[in-house]
C-alpha cells in the first residue's frame, strides 16, 4: 500500500490524473477485499461455534463469548464509513455462508466437536444445514437493526434458545 500511495502522489504532482484515479480505484478494491476478509474470518468463527452447539447440544461460556464477539466485530467492520450502507447486505449472508464459509467451518469444527471424534465428512452428514443457516442469518440480522449497545442483550436472548442455552444462562453444567 505504501508504494501505491507514493505512486498516487507522483501521479498527482505530475498531473497524470487518470493514472491517479486508477491507483485510487486499486486502493479502494484492496481496502474492500481486506474488509471482506475480516468479515469472513469472524463469520467462520461464528459458524464453527454454532456447529459445535448443534452437534454437542450444549452451550459453553467460551462459545457464547465467541459468538457474541464475532457478531460485534461483524457489525463494526461491515458498516461502511457513511454509516448508512454495508459491505455485506442482510440478504447476502446465506449465499456467502454456503459458497465460502460453511465447508471450511465444518472442516475446522471437526477438529473440535466432541474432541475431534468425527471426520469432516461425518460431521457434514450430521448437521442440519438449513437450521444452521437460519440461526446464523437470524443472529447476523441483529447487527443491522440494533446498536452496539443493545446487541449483547439481544444476542443473549437468542443464545438462550439454542440447545443447552437455558442451562448456560442458568450456569448449570
Amino acid at each position: 500500500m505504501t508504494q501505491e500511495l507514493i505512486d498516487l502522489r507522483i501521479s498527482i504532482l505530475e498531473g497524470r490524473y487518470s493514472d491517479a484515479l486508477a491507483i485510487v480505484d486499486d486502493l479502494e478494491g484492496m481496502s474492500k477485499k481486506e474488509i471482506l476478509r475480516k468479515i469472513k474470518a469472524f463469520l467462520r468463527v461464528l459458524v464453527i461455534h454454532l456447529i459445535k452447539n448443534q452437534v454437542e447440544q450444549r452451550l459453553t461460556n467460551s462459545w457464547a463469548a465467541s459468538i457474541r464477539n464475532s457478531l460485534r466485530e461483524i457489525q463494526d467492520v461491515n458498516q461502511k464509513e457513511n454509516r448508512t450502507s454495508y459491505y455485506v447486505n442482510s440478504d447476502e449472508w446465506e449465499d456467502l455462508i454456503e459458497e465460502e464459509i460453511l465447508e471450511n467451518a465444518i472442516a475446522d469444527a471437526s477438529e473440535e466437536v466432541m474432541n475431534g471424534k468425527y471426520t469432516r465428512s461425518q460431521l457434514s452428514e450430521m448437521l442440519d444445514k438449513p437450521q444452521l443457516l437460519q440461526i446464523t442469518t437470524r443472529l447476523l440480522n441483529l447487527t443491522y437493526t440494533h446498536s452496539a449497545k443493545e446487541l449483547p442483550a439481544l444476542i443473549e436472548e437468542h443464545l438462550v434458545q439454542l440447545p443447552g442455552g437455558q442451562d448456560w444462562i442458568d450456569r448449570r453444567k
